[in-house]
């Protein structure tokens, strides 16, 4: 009696079989196919604007027909553009991450502050929030260009190695740091980077008795930053605002007496605009 013959699995309908049997995908809650699309719009970064499909599929982990599906659907879509060869993110991207921004207080709060802060000083500011293992710009006043990378609005940076991360990382509780140093990888991003978990973990826990963070060219040569936080009504730490300034012209020294003090009134200010604001 003749038996009709099975179809073949794609390489992509075979990911999905054994990815059914994850841990994640036994939660029915959990979309899997938008986790993986997600991936995909952040492999791409300042540093990686334009990738080919295997380094797309390479920083996520994806096969390549499975990583060719999402890009090309993120193509139809107008998240993506691809010259035929290499992919990169379109400006519509930006309405992912404007929903949150639109509904966030504090960036309109902080900004007329932040160009009265950058005024006085003649230092950037900028003001960010954590997300994982990152800091996130959300509001920002520059002064002249200090850095190497473009910084805007959305950047992301490692915590551990910035004056606002490690004001952030100070505002978590106990077991939500020793989580983070369990698991964040600290590479050496300059030769000044800290990357003992535990030098890193007397760094912020100084941080929090002190009450400000000084990160000293370990984000960047010859970059030095000054942060503080800024606490919401509860008194929780919500976000961290900081100054900027190349190492050559603002000493150690003229960053705790010059910039610190100006820098820990504007969080003030901002602390009592944000508190007004929820009363009215």
């Amino acid at each position: 009696m003749a038996t009709s013959a099975r179809r073949a699995n794609t390489p992509a309908e075979d990911e999905e079989r054994s990815a059914a049997d994850g841990s994640q995908v036994r939660n029915s809650d959990f979309v899997q196919s938008l986790d993986r699309g997600l991936a995909v719009i952040r492999a791409f970064g300042p540093d990686r604007e334009r990738l080919s499909l295997s380094e797309v599929a390479r920083a996520t982990g994806l096969t390549r027909a499975a990583t060719r599906r999402f890009l090309l659907t993120l193509v139809k879509l107008g998240y993506v553009r691809s010259d035929g060869r290499e992919f990169s993110l379109r400006p519509r991207v930006l309405e992912l991450g404007y929903a949150y921004l639109s509904g966030l207080a504090l960036p309109e709060v902080a900004a007329p502050h932040l160009e009265e802060l950058v005024a006085r000083v003649r230092e950037s500011s900028s003001i960010s929030v954590l997300d994982g293992d990152h800091i996130v710009y959300v509001a920002r006043v520059p002064t002249k260009r200090i850095m190497t990378v473009s910084i805007s609005v959305g950047t992301r940076f490692p915590a551990y190695a910035t004056s606002m991360g490690r004001v952030l990382l100070a505002g978590m509780s106990q077991e939500d740091l020793d989580r983070y140093l369990a698991e964040a990888d600290l590479e050496a991003i300059t030769s000044r980077t800290v990357t003992d978990s535990d030098r890193l973990r007397e760094i912020v826990t100084e941080v929090s008795k002190q009450g400000f963070a000084i990160v000293d060219q370990e984000l960047e040569e010859g970059l030095r930053a000054v942060a503080a936080p800024i606490r919401g009504t509860s008194g929780a730490v919500t976000a961290a605002i900081n100054l900027s300034a190349h190492a050559s012209r603002v000493s150690l020294a003229a960053m705790r007496a010059d910039l610190l003090p100006a820098l820990l009134e504007t969080a003030s200010r901002i602390e009592a605009d944000l508190r007004s604001q929820s009363v009215s």
